[in-house]
């Protein structure tokens, strides 16, 4: 048998926190590596136990969990930690936040068990924890606030093929769609995908799409 996944989790309300623990605790293939409720512990416990995801709430005291975030799997990091961050319908802004600073996905604090199990067997693996319409909506809504300045897309090490793969993953497209638009295989489609997630020094689909406003690719 494979080693459990070892989550930390990170909630400032008890009785919340507590929730998540006996969840996580309750499947065989999960194990709960440590419990805090701010966003320095969440850190510096990180760096003693070593988790393999870290559940994290945004809205913290003494670090919140964006900035906790970005410590812990922002750019520069050396050895990033996978985040799934938790919040609620209200907060998508601070959700756009949270995935610019190098989490893997979100979820909602009122989604039921089985998603959040999903979650954190999701982010562990490596793949991100966000449909191309929820990506779409998030990234998108925020996009103006982060438009660079003019001709940086010339500086992407993309050929115009790889380019309009990113285009189509940052509009909310799925492998099948863009091989259906581009009519071309799915497995044609991966290669494309992680060839520009090499390029680009990029973790998943989340930052390719964040990247690809960045960088001004898509309106």
């Amino acid at each position: 048998m494979s080693a459990p996944i070892r989550v930390l989790v990170c909630d400032d309300q008890v009785l919340v926190r507590t929730g998540l623990v006996t969840i996580i605790d309750a499947q065989p293939d999960l194990e709960v590596a440590g419990e805090c409720g701010d966003g320095r512990t969440a850190v510096d416990l990180a760096e003693a136990l070593h988790p393999d995801v870290v559940v994290m709430d945004v809205r913290m005291p003494v670090l919140d969990g964006i900035e906790a975030t970005r410590l812990l799997a922002g750019a520069g990091v050396r050895h990033p930690v996978k985040v799934l961050v938790v919040t609620t319908f209200n907060l998508d802004e601070y959700v756009y936040e949270a995935l610019r600073a190098g989490a893997s996905g979100f979820l909602l604090k009122d989604a039921p068990p089985a998603q959040l199990l999903h979650g954190i067997r999701t982010v562990a693996t490596g793949a991100a924890l966000l449909d191309p319409e929820v990506t779409r909506r998030l990234v998108g809504r925020y996009a103006a606030r982060i438009r660079p300045a003019e001709g940086s897309a010339r500086e992407i090490p993309l050929t115009p093929r790889e380019l309009e793969v990113l285009r189509l993953i940052a509009d909310g497209m799925s492998n099948s769609e863009i091989a259906v638009t581009l009519v071309i295989s799915q497995e044609t489609v991966k290669t494309f995908v992680s060839r520009i997630l090499a390029k680009l020094q990029l973790r998943d689909r989340v930052q390719a799409v964040v990247y690809a406003y960045r960088q001004g690719l898509v309106t």
